[in-house]
């Protein structure tokens, strides 16, 4: 049965095609992975099916009574806003019907008998309603979900505009397991989430009867829950039955044949020239030129995809710095309360080391707490001589109302507009990209043009909160490369082992030292 039918779906922002004439069909239990380089359009196409974005052509239509539950990851959580408030927001409409029944009740007074009748018909239905959707028993199954999550730790009447990256994930998770939808819409759900709920989220989508569709670049999670692949790619939306792996053994097999035919074809185009160019003024074999021409007219030309710009990392490095990058004397991070036990560490010149543990332990604010950005509770930092410092934040300002030129320019006043360009080509984005509002841009695409500034400025140490969020494959791959050639030093939150492993030279598990009950 089919859930979801696009047809003939055209977009574009500005003169920038995204999608041209894609179809897409969602059948009952398919589990789907939607995957294509940065920018090319996936989140754009979950805001034009859940109707938050209307597309220039073409028709979505969803199957009647069909609930979607979409987790986004540009959703903007509301200061004052208590993690309750977000989870129970999952039975609005439950709230609704129940409004419903107490203004019935309120009318029924002044009601006449006919009235009352009808009253009384449409109580009995909305208290069977409620009734069937367990709405007298929404408090246990909020604190249910919350516990299954580790969000009771945090306190559901915490704002959720104070929660981390990874907490806020959870949280609109948990909101969306409690809807219990018929199909389920996540892009990258794991950003920010540390591995115990990525092996969670995983055995739940393993056991998920209904349909999902699902975007990530986390290319073992995509392989141990979808059975689908639909390959965004040069405005079209092909599908391709197996996992990620096997869509790519499929790719490239059908990208050598379609090359190879290209390459013949091109060949033939030349000799049929070269015999037309030869032949058409004698007179002799002006027919057999002009058979020749005719066919060359009619031939369906073959056209290779322009191949897309892969990025090039390579991080600019200042002088050696001290031995000691940093120290730190029983330093105890948080804000209004401790994060962590007393901590004295240190870090030494040509150390990599990747910090890794659960979300809201404090790893962030580790990191700022080093490098002074906030002040720790008690207890010293010390920073060693001669430091470069290049640091990069797990998020990006998404109020900033700039081109990615002038972002780039503002950095670095003294470069030409010739340079500018060329540093933000070197990241992988093309000139429609590099002209674009950095906010209009996708999460991998921001994300390249905070890694711009960070190659081109010297450093000796970087700071890096999970880089890898929004990448690419190929992007993850170019930066692990050139991390491992960096000579510097690295401290750096991440929650994929297999991007730093074979990169780390010593990996810190922040539970060890936090004070939060895990």
């Amino acid at each position: 049965m089919s859930i979801l039918n696009v047809e003939n779906l055209t977009h574009g922002f500005g003169d920038r095609a995204i999608f041209d004439n894609v179809s897409f069909r969602l059948l009952k239990g398919e589990h789907i992975g939607l995957i294509g380089a940065n920018g090319e359009g996936k989140s754009t196409f979950m805001n034009i099916i859940t109707g938050k974005l209307m597309p220039d052509e073409g028709k979505i239509e969803w199957a009647k009574n069909v609930r979607v539950g979409y987790l986004d990851q540009h959703t903007v959580l509301e200061k004052g806003m208590s993690i309750e408030d977000v989870l129970k927001s999952a039975f609005d409409f439950l709230f609704e019907w129940e409004a419903r029944m107490n203004e019935i009740c309120d009318k029924m007074g002044e009601a006449s008998e006919k009235e009352l009748e009808e009253y009384m018909e449409e109580l009995g239905t909305i208290q069977e309603l409620l009734d069937q959707h367990d709405f007298y028993m929404i408090d246990a199954k909020v604190e249910e979900v919350a516990r299954a999550l580790g969000l009771m730790d945090l306190g559901l009447d915490k704002d959720v505009t104070e929660l981390s990256g990874g907490q806020r994930t959870k949280v609109l998770l948990a909101k969306l397991l409690l809807q219990k939808p018929d199909i389920l819409l996540l892009d990258e759900p794991t950003n920010y989430l540390d591995k115990e709920h990525i092996d969670w989220l995983k055995r739940y989508l393993n056991e998920y009867e209904n349909a999902f569709i699902l975007i990530s670049h986390d290319i073992p999670f995509l392989n141990s829950v979808v059975n689908l692949i639909y390959h965004m790619d040069n405005k079209e939306l092909n599908r391709y039955v197996g996992d990620y792996d096997k869509f790519l053994e499929v790719y490239e097999m059908k990208k050598s044949q379609l090359e190879a035919a290209y390459n013949k074809q091109q060949k033939e185009i030349a000799d049929l020239k070269d015999f037309v160019a030869r032949n058409k003024a004698r007179v002799a074999t002006r027919n057999m030129a002009m058979s020749r021409q005719k066919k060359l007219d009619k031939m369906d030309v073959i056209e290779l995809a322009a191949e897309k710009p892969k990025p090039e990392f390579n991080f600019k490095e200042a002088r050696t710095p001290g031995r000691y990058i940093f120290e730190t004397k029983d330093l105890v991070i948080g804000y209004d309360e401790p994060l962590s036990k007393p901590l004295t560490i240190s870090m030494e010149r040509g150390q990599k080391i990747v910090i890794t543990g659960a979300n809201g332990i404090g790893k962030t604010t580790l990191l700022k707490s080093i490098l002074g950005l906030i002040q720790p509770i008690s207890g010293s930092v010390t920073l060693g001589d001669y430091l470069s410092i290049g640091y990069f934040e797990q998020e990006m300002d998404q109020s900033i109302t700039t081109t990615c030129i002038e972002e780039i320019w503002n950095e670095f006043p003294g470069f030409s507009q010739y340079e500018v360009r060329s540093a933000l080509a070197k990241c992988g984005l093309t000139t429609k990209h590099i002209e674009s509002l950095v906010k209009v841009l996708s999460g991998g695409e921001q994300a390249k043009v905070r890694l711009c500034k960070l190659i081109n400025r010297e450093s000796n140490i970087l700071l890096l909160d999970e880089p890898t969020n929004h990448l690419d494959v190929d992007a993850k791959a170019e930066l692990k490369r050139a991390l491992q050639a960096y000579k510097g030093s690295i401290l750096m939150v991440c929650h994929e082992p297999e991007f730093y492993e074979g990169l780390a030279t010593d990996v810190w598990d922040a539970g060890k030292w936090t004070t939060k009950v895990l």
